[in-house]
This record gives structure tokens, C-alpha cells and sequence, in this order.
């Protein structure tokens, strides 16, 4: 069966070693626009992807080395947000006796499947309409009060979840819940970054790890309504 990749491939053709993104499971290849305008007009050669349908991570794994091979790509460096993240990993740990990974970019990523309890319902994804699996997606965005840039980014992603159809959801979270972990023996002698926006969630306390000097007044603000909000919860219990 056919697979058809979407991309935006930007930047200078003649880099051979190219960053590409791969979006989490509520992305398509445009969410990730303002990271491609800022790094080509760094001179950076960017390419963005949504993937296809894929129900097993070694099927994706193969399909993306097809696609690199495609693009005469020998190695790449990976920037992967939450799912896409975790399938850089795991691409990574299939390719490792014959290297395609120079890099890792992790965003709020995971290298196991079992931290998200539903590796039971991995194989029921498929039988759900798409509301309910938009639903689902949907719970793990962020509630309560937000910082505008936040909630713009917030509604950008809501807007392109709407983009996809049942198959592309339903994939999308069976590879995310499928028991399954990397091998981290097998990327051991890949360079990774880790990107851990969650850490804002301390700014203003004292497991901070910036400076408060360093922090807006809004953002201060808003976390204090997160930390109330928390406080009231546990004195309801």
C-alpha cells in the first residue's frame, strides 16, 4: 500500500544533513511555520513532516527510512515533539547498526509508552469515531488561565486537530499507547537535547530553575492562579 508523506522541505538543497520536525499527535507539518521561518533565515535547511498511517512502529520506521532514502538523505538531525519525539527515538534504535540519526531534539517527550496507562486500549483506537479520539487528544491540552502566546498556540492546535480525519488520529494514539519503550543502549551514542517546557509550571516557586528576574509579571501572575487553582483542589478532597 501506498504511504504519501506531507512536508515542507525550506532552506538551502545542498545541505545534506538537514533538521526535520515531526509533529505529536494533534500536529500537522504547518505547526511547526515558525520554527522553519526562523532557522532558513539562519541558514538552516528545515523540513517539517506529518505522517501518514501507520499502526506499528517498526512499519513506521521503515516507511521513514524510506522517505530519507527518497530524499537522498544519509543522516538527519530530529526535532520531535511528544509522539514525534518518541518515534525519533525509536527510529533511532532501529537504524542504530547503520546510523541515520546525528541528532535528538526532544520536546516534552517520552521514552516509555506504559507513563500514559492505556497501552490496554492501544488496540480499540481503531474502532472509535472521531470525536470521541479528538476528545481524547483534547484532555491534554492546557486548562485554566494562560499566557496569550499560550492560548494562541493553544487555538492553532485545536484548529489543525480539526484537520484530521478518524484514521489519522486513531494511528496516531495506537503508536503513543502501544507497550513499547527505547532501548536507550541502542542511542547511546547519539547527541540528545531535551526541551521540557513543563518546567515553567515551577516559575515563581522555589523548585524554580531561572532566575524570577528572568520571568515576566504576567507569567508570574498566571502561575500564581495555577498554584491557587491546585490549592483549592487538594482542600476540596
Amino acid at each position: 500500500m501506498i504511504k504519501v508523506w506531507s512536508l515542507y522541505d525550506a532552506g538551502p538543497k545542498s545541505i545534506r544533513c538537514p533538521i526535520i520536525f515531526l509533529p505529536p499527535v494533534s500536529g500537522t507539518a504547518e505547526v511547526f511555520f515558525q520554527q522553519l521561518l526562523a532557522l532558513t533565515s539562519w541558514g538552516y535547511r528545515v523540513i517539517s513532516l506529518q505522517y501518514p498511517v501507520y499502526w506499528d512502529l517498526l512499519e513506521f520506521c521503515d516507511g521513514f527510512r524510506k522517505l530519507l532514502d527518497h530524499l537522498q538523505l544519509d543522516k538527519v538531525h530530529l526535532f520531535g515533539a511528544s509522539l514525534g519525539g518518541f518515534l525519533a527515538q525509536k527510529f533511532a534504535e532501529c537504524t542504530y547498526k547503520s546510523p541515520r540519526v546525528h541528532s535528538l531534539i526532544l520536546c516534552n517527550s517520552f521514552s516509555d509508552t506504559s507513563i500514559f496507562h492505556q497501552t490496554w486500549a492501544a488496540n480499540s483506537f481503531w474502532l472509535m469515531p472521531a470525536f470521541m479520539l479528538k476528545k481524547i487528544v483534547l484532555g491534554n491540552f492546557a486548562k485554566g488561565p494562560v499566557d496569550p502566546k499560550m492560548a494562541d498556540a493553544i487555538d492553532f492546535m485545536v484548529d489543525r486537530l480539526e484537520s484530521l480525519n478518524q484514521s489519522d488520529l486513531a494511528s496516531r494514539l495506537t503508536l503513543n499507547c502501544q507497550n513499547s519503550y527505547v532501548e536507550p543502549h541502542k542511542i547511546k551514542d547519539v547527541v540528545v537535547t531535551i526541551v521540557d517546557i513543563h518546567l515553567r509550571q515551577f516559575h515563581g516557586t522555589r523548585y524554580a530553575a531561572i532566575s524570577p528576574s528572568m520571568v515576566s509579571a504576567e507569567e508570574l501572575e498566571v502561575q500564581k492562579c495555577h498554584l491557587t487553582q491546585d490549592r483549592d483542589g487538594d482542600d476540596g478532597q
